[in-house]
């Protein structure tokens, strides 16, 4: 069954072409069961990252690879606060899905 992660980070000021230019370097090759990312500009310095898994198996096995990713990440971004350090993910299987 499809999986979703969905990811809010916030950079810091004048971060944010630096953001995108990293995730733009990120490849789909080193994590075996993605199928879409995307990256959403939700906001001033906001930004939610979504991928599609063909499961919530192939999702697990990719937490190695996302790990390696948000290292490259951290340098630039902010605290969240409320003890959520510098990303609030969230992750599950597909219940509805509305599509053309």
């Amino acid at each position: 069954m499809t999986a979703m992660n969905v990811v809010h980070m916030r950079v810091k000021p004048g971060m944010e072409e630096e953001f995108v230019r990293i995730h733009r370097e990120m490849t789909l090759k080193d994590m075996p069961g993605a199928r879409n990312f995307w990256l959403v500009r939700s906001g001033e310095r906001s930004f939610i990252v979504v991928g599609e898994w063909e499961s919530t198996t192939a999702l697990s096995g990719a937490r190695a690879a996302m790990i390696a990713n948000l290292d490259r990440l951290r340098p630039i971004l902010e605290d969240l606060g409320g003890g959520r350090g510098v990303t609030e993910p969230w992750s599950g299987e597909v219940a509805l899905q509305l599509a053309d």
